[in-house]
């Protein structure tokens, strides 16, 4: 379904839309970005950590130079124009545990909460996985913070397993990260 060359629209369940993100939604990535990181880790941390954290990470200009990468893809869902989810994929450096071949990297996965259960998730990750694929790689990864159970459940579901840690910094909070791994 995913193709690396030209922007498309795809059909998941119940209707909802995913296509690829263009610099004109850079504004609403990094909304969305931001609502569902804070909504999702903000009881766990605090908000000067989270308000950093967003400042850091999720800023439009941040937004608009990942999805005009060109060793990156962003996919965006959206119910009805409204964006309720997105993934981020990127070629490039992996922690060492992920000892594959052309690594590919899931930076972001997101699921806006009132979508969570409707099979969002594992057809955003199927586009992912495909997206990966079009970049060349050999292998997917990505970080988890280690005290997500659900997230951990739900990307060993899909058949990553867990190859070691990284650090990731939230704010001024150092926390661990699980790292997964899947070969494609």
């Amino acid at each position: 379904m995913f193709s690396s060359r030209h922007h498309f629209v795809d059909t998941l369940p119940g209707g909802f839309t995913i296509r690829r993100a263009v610099s004109a939604d850079a504004a609403t990535v990094a909304e969305l970005a931001e609502r569902t990181f804070a909504e999702w880790f903000g009881a766990q941390n605090s908000p000067d950590d989270i308000a950093a954290h967003a400042a850091r990470s999720y800023s439009e200009a941040i937004q608009r130079r990942e999805i005009e990468d060109p060793d990156g893809v962003t996919l965006l869902v959206e119910s009805d124009n409204t964006p309720i989810a997105f993934v981020q994929i990127r070629r490039g450096p992996a922690p060492a545990c992920v000892d594959s071949e052309l690594p590919v990297e899931i930076a972001r996965f997101y699921v806006d909460r009132p979508y969570h259960g409707r099979g969002i998730a594992q057809a955003l990750m199927s586009e992912a996985i495909d997206a990966a694929r079009a970049l060349g790689g050999a292998t997917l990864w990505l970080g988890v913070w280690e005290r997500n159970p659900r997230a951990i459940a739900f990307y060993t579901k899909c058949g990553f397993v867990d190859r070691g840690s990284h650090p990731y910094v939230v704010g001024s909070d150092v926390q661990n990260d699980r790292v997964m791994v899947m070969t494609l």
